[in-house]
């Protein structure tokens, strides 16, 4: 009982890096827009979207981290 009520749970914490991934994707695709509409803010624009890429991929480990924690955590 216990067994599979750890499985369930870690599969309910890694949803969250399916979420993570879909994030990438928009953060990404607007920086995509962003520089096609104004070419010359090209570096500010990217230096923001790593910032948003890089707190979004925590949310993944954290996600990850959490899954692993409730499977091999006491």
């Amino acid at each position: 009982m216990i067994g599979s009520a750890k499985l369930i749970a870690a599969g309910l914490a890694t949803i969250a890096m399916a979420g993570a991934g879909v994030g990438i994707g928009v953060i990404f695709g607007a920086l995509i827009s962003a520089t096609a509409r104004n070419p010359s803010l090209r570096g500010q624009l990217f230096s923001t979207a790593i910032l948003g890429f890089a707190l979004t991929e925590a949310i993944a480990l954290f996600s990850l981290m959490m899954g692993f924690l409730l499977l091999y955590g006491t």
